[in-house]
């Protein structure tokens, strides 16, 4: 899949842990302010301004109203996919360390019994290697979900190793 570079409203928008976390999780289901705030351990008022910054560059988007607590109307929001549509190795030292931000602090909240984790160093051309684990990637992100299917997360960091 051809990607392209982030605007700079993309980029910036990116360029937040809190962000990134949302935009996972709200990939496959549609959440409100509130439910982000909760599940970030967040107040609703930062979690708000996250998720204005995102619908703005077009990560995120909004779904029907619904009905909340107390008849209060909530708008729930959903992942856009734009995301995975850019090219996310080449925008800048700001959104890798959000990206390893966001892996982290979704990884601590993670059972470590639950973890798979993995590790090699061995000798092939980098670039190649890369190449390969994107077209995986994008294999797994082209599929249709699996509804009995388990929510998973990856991360995948390769880096010299002198």
């Amino acid at each position: 899949m051809p990607r392209r570079s982030a605007t700079e409203v993309e980029a910036a928008a990116l360029g937040s842990a809190v962000r990134l976390r949302i935009i996972r999780l709200t990939y496959d289901r549609a959440l409100t302010n509130k439910e982000l705030a909760r599940r970030l351990g967040r107040d609703p008022a930062t979690t708000l301004h996250h998720v204005r910054k995102l619908v703005a560059a077009g990560f995120l988007e909004p779904q029907e109203p619904r009905a909340g607590n107390r008849g209060a109307k909530e708008i729930p929001y959903r992942s856009t996919g734009l995301s995975w549509q850019l090219d996310q190795d080449a925008d800048g030292p700001e959104l890798r360390e959000a990206m390893l931000q966001a892996f982290l602090a979704e990884v601590a909240e993670v059972d470590q019994a639950e973890l798979h984790q993995t590790r090699l160093v061995t000798r092939v051309d980098p670039e190649e290697l890369k190449r390969r684990l994107q077209a995986l990637f994008d294999e797994l992100a082209a599929e249709p979900d699996d509804p009995q299917g388990k929510r998973v997360a990856m991360y995948l960091a390769v880096y010299p190793q002198d």
